[in-house]
């Protein structure tokens, strides 16, 4: 899958007056950027079009034993309504695609370690590049360390630690099916696996 390029009007923000969105050129400069260090399956999108829902928090509070446990998970992520505020501040965003297939369920964590790692990598090189507002959205939970204090205060990796979309209240499987991508829930880990991370640019 290739890169997709979409361009948006001007956003009206009310009393804050009106925000453009990228221009051609920044949106290839960030395209530059993704590509030199290796990612060309992603697709640029609007933001406004990223689903938040309560009952993806709830899926977390009540059936995720990362609840409470995870320094970059709820509780410690913002409530609900906090977060689509946050999604709201942006008028561009990247949506990447990671496919992988484990052998079996615990080698998951140092799969998305690896992949968070460049990741992380990646948000540092857009912002360099003069887009101070870039926030990565990770693949998956942090899974950077093996025993996690449970809290951003303890947190000992406190400059590298994202939140999974989920832990923002993600409709992840809504929201990638609405760009054009795939994604199913697996019954067995001998399937392909898609996992997204979200790169808020601007």
């Amino acid at each position: 899958m290739g890169t997709m390029m979409t361009f948006y009007k001007v956003i009206n923000i009310g009393s804050q007056g009106e925000k453009m969105a990228l221009s051609t050129q920044q949106h290839q400069r960030i395209d530059e950027t993704l590509q030199s260090q290796g990612y060309t399956d992603y697709k640029w999108i609007d933001p406004q079009r990223i689903i938040v829902a309560q009952w993806v928090r709830m899926k977390c509070m009540f059936g995720c034993d990362e609840y409470g446990h995870g320094g970059a998970c709820p509780p410690n992520t913002p409530s609900v309504t906090e977060c689509d505020r946050f999604f709201k501040e942006y008028n561009d965003a990247i949506i990447l695609h990671f496919e992988g297939k484990m052998k079996k369920p615990e080698d998951r964590h140092a799969w998305s370690a690896k992949i968070n790692t460049k990741l992380v990598k990646l948000e540092r090189a857009v912002f360099l590049a003069g887009f101070e507002r870039a926030f990565l959205l990770f693949m998956d939970s942090c899974c950077f360390c093996k025993e996690c204090s449970g809290n951003r205060e303890t947190c000992s990796q406190p400059r590298m630690a994202r939140p999974a979309p989920e832990a923002m209240a993600v409709d992840v499987y809504s929201t990638v099916r609405g760009f054009g991508f795939e994604i199913n829930v697996r019954t067995d880990y001998d399937q392909k696996m898609d996992r997204y991370a979200f790169l808020m640019v601007h």
